[in-house]
C-alpha cells in the first residue's frame, strides 16, 4: 500500500543524505521526495512516498524517529489528507495542433508558462489522477519534455503537522 510520510526535520546540511541512506540500507524504495523549509528556518519539512504493509511502515518510522536530525514523523494514510503534485509539460504545438492543445490545457485549467513557434509549456496543479490523465490526453500531440513533483500533502481541517503538536 502507497503511504506519504511527513517526516519535521532541522535544517541542516547532510539530513537528506541521512534519511535517504537509512531508506537504502534497509531496502525501502522511496518513490518520492519533497523537502522545503517550514515557517522556521531552522525546521524543514519532508513528504516521502513509499509503499509497504502497516509493520513496514511503522518500521520505517521508528528508524526516521531515530535519527539526531528528524524531530517528527506522521502518515497521512490515517487522516483525513489532501494532495497535490505539480507538472510542467512540453507539448509540440503546430499549426494544426495549436488550437486542440489550448482546448486540452483549458479543460485541466492547466496555465500556459511559455510559448514557442512549435510547443507550448503548461504547468498543472492537482492530484496525481488529474496529472497523469493530462499526460495521457497530450501524449498523441507529442510530448517533448516532462517533468512532476511527487505529492505533498497536509491533513484537513485543523490538525496541523508543526513543531507545537
Amino acid at each position: 500500500m502507497r503511504h506519504t510520510i511527513m517526516v519535521m526535520v532541522e535544517n541542516d546540511a547532510g539530513v537528506l543524505t541521512r534519511v535517504a541512506g537509512l531508506f537504502s540500507a534497509r531496502g525501502y524504495n522511496i518513490e518520492s521526495l519533497n523537502v522545503a523549509p517550514t515557517l522556521d528556518p531552522e525546521v524543514s519539512r519532508m513528504t516521502l512516498v513509499t509503499r509497504g504493509n502497516d509493520q513496514v511502515i511503522e518500521q520505517i518510522k521508528k528508524q526516521l524517529n531515530k535519527l539526531i536530525p528528524v524531530i517528527k514523523t506522521d502518515d497521512l494514510i490515517h487522516s483525513s489528507h489532501l494532495e497535490r503534485e505539480m507538472l510542467l509539460i512540453k507539448v509540440k504545438a503546430e499549426n494544426e495542433s495549436r488550437a486542440e492543445v489550448l482546448r486540452m490545457a483549458d479543460v485541466f485549467r492547466a496555465k500556459i508558462v511559455d510559448v514557442s513557434v512549435s510547443s507550448y509549456t503548461m504547468e498543472l496543479t492537482g492530484r496525481a489522477q488529474k496529472l497523469d490523465g493530462f499526460v495521457e490526453m497530450l501524449h498523441p500531440m507529442g510530448i517533448i519534455e516532462l517533468t512532476r513533483t511527487g505529492p505533498v500533502g497536509m491533513s484537513r481541517g485543523q490538525k496541523a503537522f508543526t513543531l507545537e503538536d
